[in-house]
């Protein structure tokens, strides 16, 4: 699987921004898409997943409420759309697919980086205070 971002930039706080991964090479069903991001010389922290069969959601708790995960299948792309940006937010953002669609169920699990198989690019996403 070939996970491609794009989206992201350079903007103020409170402003909004839609990051968009899609997949090449096999569709997202029966697969969950997780968000991920690290910040300069921090860990990967989750953000939020999706589990693509039945469009379960799951968020952080630093994201629940202005942070959406949502997918279109047509398209195979899964989104993210952050809406009152904080500076805090600051990061580069990943998209991912882990080996299995069940780790979602279990949050210990879709929150660990190691449960993911497939990365895409990253994106910088960075918000001026």
């Amino acid at each position: 699987v070939e996970l491609v971002q794009s989206g992201g930039g350079l903007v103020q706080a409170g402003d909004s921004l839609k990051l968009t991964c899609t997949a090449s090479g096999r569709p997202f069903t029966n697969y969950a898409v997780g968000w991920f991001r690290q910040a300069p010389g921090q860990k990967r922290d989750f953000v939020a997943a999706i589990y693509w069969n039945y469009g379960y959601t799951y968020y952080a708790d630093s994201v629940k409420g202005r942070f959406t995960i949502s997918r279109d299948n047509a398209k195979n792309t899964v989104y993210l759309q952050m809406n009152s940006l904080k500076p805090e937010d600051t990061a580069v953002y990943y998209c991912a697919v882990p080996r299995s669609g069940t780790v979602v169920y279990v949050p210990s699990r879709r929150q660990n980086p190691n449960e993911y198989d497939y990365w895409g690019q990253g994106t910088q996403v960075t918000v001026s205070s």
